[in-house]
């Protein structure tokens, strides 16, 4: 079920039935927002199939294995590609999390990408497009997403008969992420472990240096826990940076501190970095998250 994103899905259905389809798209936005729901759907859409139940002769998905791309898959999924549809008009592939692809890999692809062949359509998703080759970039139509609001995720978990006093708090702590939404419902655990995390940030935004030292000297022991809790940190600021421009406050149990709407910006773009830096490069992390202890 796709919830929100209308304007992307009716574009694609339009550009399908008017034949103006493009050989390859570019799905860009933050994680759980429903890119790849809305891919799956969009294929299914023009196979005529459910290819989520089945495996589809003319279907291929690539995705990382052990968090890369890497230039075999690249290479097995442009032989499959090659091959002249089956049983369906198009030829449809997914790869997702395209950012994992490796420098190799994208090279590879990029032969495809300018030469395409055949009917064929490629969904490129991607969190970090910025990690994408400026030339793959450009032979791609980008369809960005952005968080849901929230009238269509309390819409979707009303349906749900998910009971009244539940569906604010899960709409506020999804911070427009559909993907979220159905995690927390799925299992609730995944509920808690964000309420603990926004907890920690607000106790962090108080404390002082100290305290945010050894609290990231401790976190810096897991990378995997460090990236999980980065990720909910970044959510949580920009809902608190859409509340304050659309002029409503949250919560009392989600306010945090007394941030600028500056202060809201420079805090996004820190994390975004050190996101960036720590799933992409050789950064000491224990280095970069008291950077983020210093400025925050």
């Amino acid at each position: 079920m796709i919830i929100g994103h209308q304007k992307q899905w009716q574009f694609l259905k339009k550009s399908a039935e008017t034949g103006r389809i493009s050989h390859a798209y570019l799905f860009s936005g933050q994680a759980q927002l429903g890119k790849k729901t809305l891919a799956f759907e969009f294929v299914r859409w023009l196979l005529k199939e459910n290819i989520r139940e089945k495996q589809h002769p003319d279907f291929i998905l690539v995705q990382p294995e052990e968090e890369e791309i890497q230039i075999s898959q690249i290479r097995e999924f442009i032989r499959r590609l090659s091959f002249k549809p089956l049983i369906a008009p198009f030829k449809a592939a997914i790869i997702d999390r395209a950012h994992c692809m490796n420098q190799e890999a994208q090279n590879c692809l990029l032969k495809t990408l300018e030469e395409p062949k055949g009917r064929a359509v490629l969904i490129l998703i991607t969190e970090y497009p910025e990690r994408l080759f400026p030339t793959i970039l450009s032979r791609c139509e980008i369809i960005k997403f952005y968080p849901v609001k929230k009238t269509e995720i309390k819409r979707y978990l009303e349906k749900r008969g998910i009971p009244k006093k539940e569906v604010e708090e899960l709409t506020i702590s999804s911070m427009g992420r559909p993907g979220a939404v159905i995690d927390f419902i799925s299992d609730p655990q995944k509920l808690e472990k964000q309420r603990k995390a926004i907890k920690d940030l607000i106790k962090f935004s108080k404390a002082g240096l100290s305290e945010r030292f050894q609290y990231v000297k401790d976190l810096s022991q897991t990378p995997q826990l460090s990236r999980e809790i980065l990720d909910i940190w970044l959510g949580y600021f920009r809902n608190l940076l859409l509340a304050m421009v659309a002029g409503k406050k949250l919560p009392n149990e989600f306010q945090s501190g007394n941030y600028s709407f500056s202060r809201l910006g420079k805090a996004l773009q820190l994390i975004q970095k050190i996101n960036f830096l720590i799933t992409k490069t050789n950064v000491n992390l224990k280095l970069a998250l008291e950077m983020l202890a210093i400025e925050l």
